[in-house]
């Protein structure tokens, strides 16, 4: 499905990407040959110009098991990043009246319902919302049917960056949290350091996929949710893949070291100081946005 790109419009809205500045960064994804992606040479953002894959996709869910053929079973991933999320987000689910845009399966408010006063799933793939309705677990297949100013805190784990119109996703978001609610978002990072400083060819074709419309950097991530009305923004770098899986790229060209016995290596205290490390650099795999409505 080719569309003029709102993406860049609105990367070139936020002053991170221009005509002038973009450069070619690869001329295929790792699904679909021929489509171009750009990396704006000035901001380091990196995009795809010209392509939507159509929202069908995401309420079918065909890419997911696509995905899975690909990388194999996303189990391991689901559950660790589903942990690091209820331990790291307790403050702003706890006891309040959540929604989680793109919530997928529900692995995240499955966790939190009982901490929670009231969860919510947004989702296209429909399948995921009867699954969780059966459950008696509230889910949309978009904002506006949720009552405006009723919500505390909206999450958006690894969404943002498959919006063509992200600025019209997060009025939306914004539209459903009471003054002062909090909205959390992961989004995988251009300065991802198999991309930006290994530059390991195998990770760059697997990794670029059609429904990644932008890989943000800090800056890019931060204007954006400046112009989408938050503030009071904070950014910080998350590693979701150990030491293992770069060594595993570095030495196999392929994913799954940190599901091998290379994973020996990823003691709790290892972990931490990749990550610090990575975050000096500003190389983590992820960046996360809390923001607040005013």
């Amino acid at each position: 499905m080719q569309t003029e790109t709102d993406i860049f419009r609105t990367l070139k809205q936020l002053g991170v990407a221009s005509e002038e500045t973009r450069e070619v960064f690869a001329t295929s994804t790792r699904d679909r040959a021929g489509l171009t992606v750009y990396r704006d040479s000035q901001s380091g953002v990196v995009y795809i110009g010209d392509y939507y894959v159509g929202d069908d996709t995401y309420q079918e869910g065909v890419y997911r098991r696509e995905t899975l053929q690909r990388a194999g079973s996303r189990d391991f991933e689901l559950c660790e990043d589903t942990r690091r999320r209820v331990g790291a987000y307790s403050q702003f689910y706890t006891g309040r009246t959540v929604t989680e845009f793109g919530c997928g399966e529900g692995a995240f408010l499955r966790e939190i319902e009982s901490a929670s006063e009231q969860v919510t799933g947004i989702e296209l793939q429909e399948d995921f919302i009867s699954a969780l309705v059966e459950d008696g677990i509230p889910c949309f297949d978009n904002a506006s049917k949720i009552d405006d100013v009723s919500q505390d805190a909206v999450f958006a784990f690894h969404v943002l960056e498959h919006l063509p119109d992200p600025l019209s996703s997060l009025s939306d978001l914004k539209a459903i949290l009471k003054p002062g609610g909090i909205a959390v978002f992961e989004v995988p990072h251009a300065s991802d350091i198999l991309l930006s400083h290994l530059r390991s060819a195998a990770f760059k074709d697997f990794t670029l996929w059609s429904q990644h419309l932008v890989l943000h950097t800090r800056e890019s991530l931060r204007r954006l949710l400046n112009a989408g009305g938050f503030s009071d923004i904070v950014i910080e770098g998350v590693q979701r893949y150990p030491l293992s899986n770069h060594l595993n790229w570095l030495s196999q060209e392929k994913p799954g070291g940190h599901k091998s016995v290379l994973s020996a290596l990823d003691t709790p205290e290892l972990k931490s100081a990749y990550e610090a490390a990575l975050r000096k650099i500003d190389a983590t795999d992820t960046l996360v946005a809390v923001a607040r409505k005013p």
